[in-house]
């Protein structure tokens, strides 16, 4: 019996099978080649370096199956090579030294491409070059843990080095293969043109380019933006900025990568000496658009809207001669604001000086007849009233407090600014009265009532706006003395969420309580603590065309487009529950209620919570947790009050470290001690910060800008208590405030204290200032 031919029946069966296979690999090299045309085009196609840099990484990666590229391009002045990457919408540039301590380095200085299977074993990296390390500090900042490399170099059709494309990490393989290699140098090829010709067009670049490759705004967009900015003679940004939405910070991004500095986003309260531009004409600075900054003995920091133009820079050379030249860039109208608040401070300074000048001589004038006191009708008590007003608000004060020390004494002028009481001047003693009476008068208050306490609001005309100021006077010790306190409200924008400095899983379980449809939502927290502010950022979140909000408060302070506001008005029998019950009756989505004051309040507010109105308020209390007791004790239904509450934000507000003379220090062990103590060292234990060499705080030392309080701004630090079902369990059982911070804790709730700490490490503030809001 003839035996079976093995190979003849086994043909039949294995042909098919390599024909599927040799199709499988067609297909794949089909796909590759495809998948390699696509990024070659969009190569071809990128407007600039920074696009090249940043915005083919998920393309390349896909090709070669690897978890991370970095692309660098060479800096020859320098003898460098940098990369940029995006991070938080911000470009990132790291360089590093053409040289062989790095492995791009290596490649870009050696020309040869260089395949490693494991970065951490220095004898494979001694092999290429005794000199070859690898920085694990990039692993550690990132989070990542790097194996195999595959650097190659980057080359133009002269074969000249324009940079270096390094791939990290080949998924699911234990090295990069020789297949990786040949392919990675065909796309190197595409790239060495493409990054030659950016180069050469380098000097044709706009300002505006970064808006192009992030896709933020279109090149027909920004060319009708130039032309109306010709035409009506604006600037672009502006035009920019209301015709085509470009954000404020977009814009910076974009002229801080092209002009190669920091952008600066000026603030209200941003504080510049006056003493700066003392000899240099105002005039002068708003036409050629650049101010100082700060000034040290060796450098001085200008803003401008053009750190390239050559006038300017010859100009601030004259001005500071043998002092280095720091340039930040702004937009032309915040340097117009900036340069009008610092050359009215410096105005009001010199009539501020010529007021009292004038009172301190009629003064001694009428020293031989001292019973006989100013008239509040005189010009110059006219003039210093309205003088302390326009300087508190330039200062950002929140407050003035003027406080008579009898009729021999002269009367103090203090100012609170974030928070805090500083003396601003003093006023001759026969002028005491005369600037309480006009105060009185422009609170149409009676000046002839001393004995009892009165208040009233004045309406104050500023140069360029109107505020409102909230008055009390109080009767004080000695003969004829009242103290008057007025409070600034200066109605302002709105913050963002984002501005409010939140820790991110606060942010994160905050935004999501937001987003709910309806339920209670409370800040709560002391006088000044920003509860309003707080509120109104979440409106700012919540405010879209498609939901209606009605705002009740007393005053409206922060104003809004889009929301329905509201001042209510005690006096009248129009409060804040009856301003709540016409809203009900107002198809409202979103309800924002000024303060909860009584249980009627709090009984309709939990009502409209439960059917189908998001209710957001604030309560003067100490903690989240404490919030739960005192509105069980205004009698609320447990059980509603329960079903209806979402969450409770305690925040109280912390002096931030003056942004211009803070420096890092390393504290002592008792301080790091202090901190881990405030924080519970159980938990602090669980931050991994150790105290070592490295561990740094930071503190300010003390300058013109803050008074040499080494203080300037406040942060909020937050406690934000989720209503989850064993918290509703608790407020069932109106548990006491110990069981239920203690259930919310495990919860994942950040004390007071404990979000105060993390921003001391940060470097925000200090544990004094924390100590001096949160601690109990």
């Amino acid at each position: 019996m003839a035996q079976p031919n093995s190979a003849a029946n086994s043909a039949p069966g294995s042909a098919p099978r390599s024909a599927n296979s040799s199709l499988s690999a067609l297909r794949a090299r089909a796909n590759y080649a495809e998948r390699v045309k696509e990024v070659t085009n969009r190569i071809h196609a990128a407007h600039d370096l920074d696009e090249l840099l940043v915005s083919f990484s998920a393309e390349i990666l896909g090709l070669f199956d690897a978890e991370r590229l970095r692309l660098y391009a060479i800096d020859t002045e320098k003898n460098e090579l940098y990369s940029r990457s995006l991070d938080a919408n911000k470009i990132r540039e790291k360089r590093i030294p053409i040289s062989d301590q790095s492995l791009a380095g290596f490649v870009a200085r050696h020309k040869r491409t260089v395949n490693i299977t494991d970065v951490y074993n220095t004898d494979e990296l001694g092999q290429v070059s005794p000199q070859l390390a690898f920085d694990r500090s990039w692993d550690t900042k990132a989070g990542v843990h790097t194996r195999q490399l595959l650097t190659v170099p980057i080359y133009d059709t002269n074969q000249a080095i324009t940079g270096v494309i390094q791939l990290a990490n080949k998924k699911g393989a234990p090295r990069f293969t020789q297949t990786d290699e040949d392919r990675v140098q065909e796309i190197a090829r595409t790239l060495g043109i493409a990054l030659h010709n950016n180069t050469q067009l380098a000097t044709r670049r706009t300002k505006f380019d970064f808006l192009l490759t992030s896709r933020r705004l279109k090149r027909h967009q920004l060319e009708e933006a130039l032309t109306a900015a010709q035409t009506h003679n604006r600037p672009v940004e502006a035009v920019l900025m209301e015709k085509f939405g470009v954000t404020k910070r977009a814009l910076g991004q974009a002229l801080g990568i092209f002009y190669r500095c920091a952008f600066l986003e000026a603030s209200k309260h941003l504080e510049i000496a006056p003493d700066l531009i003392q000899g240099i004409n105002p005039s002068y600075l708003k036409a050629n658009y650049w101010i100082p900054l700060r000034v040290t003995d060796d450098v001085v920091e200008i803003l401008t809207d053009d750190p390239h133009d050559v006038h300017k820079q010859q100009d601030i050379r004259r001005l500071f001669p043998r002092k280095k030249i720091a340039y930040v860039v702004g937009l032309r109208d915040d340097i117009l604001k900036i340069v009008n608040a610092v050359s009215t401070d410096l105005a009001s300074d010199e009539s501020r000086t010529a007021i009292l000048g004038q009172l301190v001589a009629e003064d001694e004038d009428d020293a031989a007849d001292s019973l006989e006191e100013a008239d509040e009708n005189d010009s110059a008590i006219v003039r210093l009233v309205n003088q302390i007003i326009t300087d508190a608000y330039n200062a950002g004060a929140s407050d003035i407090h003027i406080e008579p020390h009898g009729e021999g004494r002269e009367t103090v002028v203090r100012f609170r600014e974030d928070g805090s009481c500083y003396s601003q001047f003093q006023v001759p003693p026969r002028n005491r009265q005369a600037i309480i009476s006009r105060i009185k008068v422009l609170a149409q208050l009676d000046i002839a009532e001393r004995r009892k306490p009165q208040d009233g609001k004045i309406k104050f005309r500023l140069a360029d706006r109107d505020i409102e100021l909230r008055v009390a006077t109080i009767p004080t010790a000695g003969t004829g003395n009242e103290d008057v306190v007025l409070r600034l409200l200066t109605a302002h924008e709105s913050l963002s969420l984002d501005q409010l400095k939140m820790s991110p899983d606060n942010l994160r379980r905050f935004k999501q309580l937001l987003d709910k449809p309806y339920g209670m939502l409370l800040c709560v927290g002391p006088t000044g603590s920003g509860k309003t502010t707080t509120l109104h950022a979440a409106l700012g979140y919540l405010n879209t065309p498609n939901k209606k909000i009605w705002t009740a408060e007393d005053p409206v302070e922060i104003s809004q487009y889009g929301l329905r506001q509201v001042q209510v008005n005690p006096k009248i029998g129009f409060d804040f529950a009856a301003a709540m019950r016409s809203f009900l009756r107002a198809d409202p989505d979103i309800i924002m209620i000024g303060e909860i004051r009584d249980r009627e309040t709090a009984d309709i507010s939990v009502q409209a919570s439960l059917t189908g109105h998001l209710v957001l308020s604030t309560l003067h209390t100490n903690s989240a947790a404490e919030t739960v007791t005192r509105l069980l004790e205004m009698q609320l239904d447990p059980f509603n009050f329960a079903d209806a509450l979402l969450g409770l934000l305690a925040q109280r507000l912390a002096r931030t470290i003056c942004a211009n003379c803070r420096e890092q220090y390393h504290p002592p062990k008792e301080e790091y001690e202090a901190l881990a103590h405030g924080y519970g060292e159980d938990a602090f234990a669980q931050l991994n910060i150790p105290y070592d060499n490295a561990f740094r705080l930071v503190r300010g030392k003390g300058c013109q800008t803050c008074r040499q309080t080494g203080y300037k701004g406040r942060v909020g630090i937050h406690e934000l208590l989720v209503t989850t079902d064993e918290i509703k369990s608790l407020i069932h059982a109106r548990a006491p405030v110990a069981e239920l911070l203690s259930t919310a804790r495990s919860q994942g709730l950040t004390t007071l204290m404990q979000d105060g700490i993390r921003k001391c490490i940060q470097g925000l503030t200090d544990y004094k200032q924390v100590q001096a809001v949160a601690m109990r």
